[in-house]
């Protein structure tokens, strides 16, 4: 589907959304003059968060961000850059100063008291009505250290500073659908850490790196990393605040490229699918160990942003109605069922169809490979077709004077598909009750304007326009590149069968030129066999 199709049916939905037969948008009604707070709004959840709450909630009153100067840029130089992002692009010509209603509050969840000044948290504290907390570090290959500091020292923070909110109505946490790995159904509900959250804060504090390397393993206790054992212990810390603040905790599953808003297939980062997918369409990732029949768990992004709008409403809502501040924390699921979604099979399938049809402009090889539910097939496989391949060519490179980096690709390529292939081999099973239930309880308007519906989602549709996404939005290829990047996967294409063919045919002949020689030596091992069986059975009968 040509993506600017996609643009025309997105405006077209907005002047509908507008129109006053749709009647009032009860949500957008509850933020109207709300202030509210972001954390992580420069990741790319916070991205899709802050421009839909921009564009469909228009009426609030402030969003400040929490941002941290980074590379010596200072926030308010960081806020610049921000909005120069392409999903802000639309909304921006529209009404270019909506970008008056964000402002930026510097600070940094690794700072005591999150870097605050004390005329920012004064500021804070009397104001903000509304947090998202969205920031977290979510990389699978981190030690133990900086996962704990991030995810749970930095989420007690910001409990702490909300404990100083006055008018707080609902506090959105982001956690993960992957929290508790070691439980086979993920329900809506409360689960303990493996431990006391404070004594992992205190051990981390005290211990040296050396120290919590060895005792890592015993605490994960079969979680699969990190940053799934800090976000147990982060909700475990949030549910000790259960009768001090109206707190929701949303769990989304593998989020994904944009089905519709803010554009269609966008996308930014390369972390889980997006990374596997620009590997494979570059050729360099050949084999992956998955389970082809399990459902592929993953959330478009503005699914799962208009899940946390709608949880931080209810949540809210329900604090403003009946005083219901202290009611526990709650927990939703923002996840799709198993029954309407794509198997990982087809999914990848799928994806490689639309790579041939939209290849990349650059390659190393021609895109192919397979999914391997054998783990030995699979180690098979990388070693056979990842790490001699990226050998031999490094060899060459060497020889001819450059310098070779396809082996520390490779390296870098098993160690992503050995933290994945964690999760392409399990099925899961979340629980999405309320997650379902919420969206039938909107009205008309609030249904299609914070649309969390996935029944009827044309899952090849979306899979081709999270590859034009990807090759627009990440890698910096437009539309212009497709007749360049169709003839190096023509090129790519016949080298590979040149290659195959040359193979098979020098092995082929390999084994002719020396059948002869290996006959005569196997007719003569078999001759001297037997002729030392007869012998030992003459002795046998003269003894």
């Amino acid at each position: 589907m040509d993506p600017s199709h996609c643009l025309i049916c997105v405006e077209i939905m907005d002047l509908l959304k507008s129109s006053a037969n749709w009647g009032e948008s009860e949500i957008a009604k509850f933020y109207a003059n709300k202030t509210i707070l972001i954390t992580g709004a420069t990741g790319f959840m916070g991205k899709v968060l802050v421009e839909k709450l921009l564009r469909s909630c228009g009426d609030l009153n402030i969003i400040y961000l929490l941002i941290r100067t980074k590379k010596g840029i200072d926030p308010s130089v960081r806020k610049e850059q921000y909005f120069k992002c392409v999903i802000f692009s639309k909304l921006l010509e529209k009404n270019p100063e909506i970008v008056d209603k964000v402002r930026v509050v510097k600070g940094d969840l690794l700072e005591p008291d999150l870097g605050l000044s004390a005329n920012d948290t004064n500021t804070l504290a009397s104001n903000v009505e509304v947090v998202f907390h969205c920031a977290a570090n979510v990389r699978f290959d981190q030690p133990l250290r900086p996962m704990v500091m991030m995810n749970v020292v930095g989420t007690l923070k910001v409990l702490r500073l909300a404990e100083k909110m006055r008018h707080l109505q609902a506090l959105v946490h982001v956690s993960t659908s992957y929290c508790q790995c070691n439980e086979s159904v993920l329900e809506e509900r409360a689960y303990p850490a493996p431990q006391n959250p404070y004594s992992i804060i205190e051990m981390v504090e005290t211990m040296d790196d050396a120290a919590l390397a060895e005792i890592t393993p015993k605490l994960l206790n079969g979680l699969p990393n990190t940053y799934a054992y800090s976000k147990a212990l982060s909700e475990d810390l949030i549910c000790r605040y259960n009768n001090k603040l109206p707190i929701i905790i949303t769990r989304p599953s593998i989020v994904t490229a944009a089905i519709h808003e803010p554009l269609p297939g966008w996308i930014e980062g390369v972390n889980g699918p997006t990374g596997l997918m620009i590997g494979a369409a570059r050729g360099v990732i050949r084999s992956m160990h998955c389970n082809p029949n399990y459902a592929s768990t993953v959330i478009p992004v503005d699914k799962a942003i208009n899940g946390m709008i709608l949880c931080g409403y209810q949540r809210g809502k329900a604090s403003q109605e009946k005083g219901d501040k202290q009611s526990g924390v709650e927990f939703c699921n923002l996840c799709i069922s198993s029954k309407a979604l794509m198997s990982w099979g087809d999914s990848i399938e799928t994806g490689r169809r639309f790579f041939y049809e939209t290849p990349l402009s650059f390659a190393l090889w021609y895109p192919g490979g397979s999914i391997k539910k054998n783990y030995y097939h699979h180690m098979f496989c990388v070693i056979f077709f990842h790490y001699l391949p990226a050998y031999f060519i490094d060899f060459w490179l060497l020889i001819f004077g450059q310098k070779p980096f396809l082996l520390n690709v490779q390296r870098k390529v098993s160690m992503g598909l050995k933290l994945l292939q964690y999760y392409t081999t399990k099925e899961w099973e979340f629980r999405n009750e309320r997650f379902q239930e919420m969206s039938s309880q909107l009205n008309r308007i609030d249904q299609d304007l914070f649309d969390t519906s996935v029944g009827q989602v044309n899952w090849e549709t979306y899979i081709s326009n999270y590859i034009v996404g990807m090759r627009t939005y990440i890698l910096g290829e437009s539309d212009a590149t497709l007749p360049h990047a169709r003839k190096v996967l023509r090129r790519l294409y016949i080298l590979d069968w040149v290659s195959k063919v040359l193979f098979w045919t020098l092995s082929f002949w390999f084994l002719w030129t020396h059948l002869d020689g290996f006959v005569e030596r196997s007719d003569a091992f078999i001759r001297s066999s037997l002729s030392n069986i007869y012998h030992d059975q003459n002795s046998t009968l003269l003894a």
